[in-house]
């Protein structure tokens, strides 16, 4: 009897150890969590989310949510159960995050032909065809294990998480239900600023004390999309105002007047007692934190949940180690998935769990593996990652400049939505396409 090992539980391990299942191909599904914590996980189930709860746009017209319907097309198990977790978020996705681990916990502890093994893997054997998508937090005896197999350098950047509060110590006399534009629902609680009160908040931003970093850790590399916002506040006052905290289109309709800065906040959890402070990922010291979130006029008396926190993100050098169909170029035995390949986002970890599991079901079975096109997003993306021109390579996550663009009138190009919405359907059609070849 063939049997698959995968290394970790996450989003990319569980859609892959799914995907074999579904093929009737047993797996050994190895967790490390309880026995070995991560540092930034909070609990022992399967597919956890850590560090927000939003996985973008459903909206084939952007990049993310195209990545969805590809990953529908290709039978992702994952994305329908993240539906039925969904909160409301205005246009994002997002979900109530213990609900969808616990959904997947139970669906994978329930599979007969999934075993869940408690314990930290610290060998490779490359004889056991396995999927290793241990996620950026690997612990150091594999990654160790891991570079020396790939026999090149591991690199490395920098995430950081957003605090969560309680809903019920928000102060509504100054927060206010909205989405931008008034587009959607009311989704979002928005926490207003005026300049005297955003300055303040700008001024304990910055000299707050930060969580000092280890030696090794001093050049830090941040993930541009989720950098601390202590960082973003680095480059100038008016930044955030710019990014996470812009005002426009948020206006309270009791007061019909504009705001200088806005802290939004998103759901978090499907009762709606719970919400993250959007694009607040910190490395603050926890009473830093506090008193920063405190400072905030409508969450003065808010009670934090959850305190923000920084962490290492380890990923593997792809290009000089990966095909476009997740196989290891050094062992056809041994796949990858899921950010520890370089890939950045929590669709796109499903997505490459999605093709790795496919295309090990595929290798056990003798079958030529998926190489998706790169008019795809999905095909573009694991292109990307594996594509030896680099010259410095970092984590990436869906977007229009890595898929292959249309021949069409310049004066067409200038119509984002519309060009993407064609670039949108021709990935589809061209995924469509190639998989009835197969």
């Amino acid at each position: 009897m063939q049997k698959v090992k995968i290394i970790g539980g996450g989003l990319a391990g569980s859609e892959a150890a799914l995907q074999l299942a579904k093929n009737n191909i047993y797996v050994d599904l190895y967790e490390m969590r309880p026995l070995t914590e991560t540092g930034a996980h909070k609990t022992d189930k399967l597919a956890e989310f850590v560090c927000s709860n939003s996985l973008g746009s459903y909206d084939l017209t952007n990049a993310s949510g195209l990545l969805k319907h590809e990953m529908e097309e290709l039978g992702s198990i994952l994305l329908p159960i993240i539906f039925e977790s969904k909160v409301p978020a205005g246009g994002a996705l997002a979900i109530d995050r213990e609900l969808f681990s616990q959904k997947i916990t139970n669906l994978i502890e329930n599979n007969h032909y999934i075993n869940l093994i408690r314990d930290e893997v610290k060998t490779l054997d490359t004889n056991i065809p396995s999927i290793i998508a241990s996620g950026p937090l690997t612990s150091e005896s594999l990654s160790l294990e891991i570079k020396n197999f790939l026999e090149n350098d591991y690199l490395y950047f920098f995430d950081a998480i957003a605090p969560i509060i309680e809903k019920d110590s928000i102060d509504f006399n100054s927060a206010f239900y909205l989405n931008r534009y008034n587009k959607g629902g009311a989704d979002y609680i928005n926490c207003p600023m005026n300049k005297e009160e955003y300055e303040n908040f700008y001024n304990i931003l910055i000299n707050s004390e930060r969580i000092e970093l280890k030696s090794f850790e001093k050049n830090a590399k941040f993930f541009e999309s989720c950098l601390p916002i202590e960082v973003l506040a680095s480059r100038g006052i008016d930044t955030l105002r710019f990014g996470p905290l812009k005002p426009v289109g948020l206006i309270d309709s009791r007061t019909q007047q504009d705001n200088y800065a806005v802290v939004q906040l998103r759901q978090d959890n499907m009762s709606a007692s719970l919400y993250n402070l959007v694009g607040f990922q910190t490395n603050l010291k926890w009473n830093a934190q506090k008193e920063l979130i405190k400072s905030i006029p409508a969450l003065k008396n808010a009670n934090i949940v959850r305190y923000g926190v920084m962490h290492r993100n380890t990923f593997i050098n792809s290009p000089k180690s990966l095909n476009p169909t997740l196989q290891s170029r050094k062992s056809k035995n041994i796949f990858f998935a899921g950010q520890i390949t370089g890939t950045e986002g929590y669709t796109e970890s499903i997505a490459s769990g999605l093709l790795a599991g496919i295309n090990m079901s595929r290798y056990i079975n003798h079958l030529p593996l998926l190489e998706l096109p790169t008019t795809t997003m999905l095909g573009a993306l694991t292109h990307y990652i594996s594509f030896e021109g680099h010259s410095s390579f970092q984590p990436m996550n869906s977007n229009w400049g890595i898929v292959d663009d249309l021949i069409i009138d310049k004066n067409f190009k200038k119509n984002k939505k519309l060009k993407n919405e064609l670039l949108a359907n021709r990935s589809l059609d061209s995924l469509r396409t190639y998989l009835n070849k197969f």
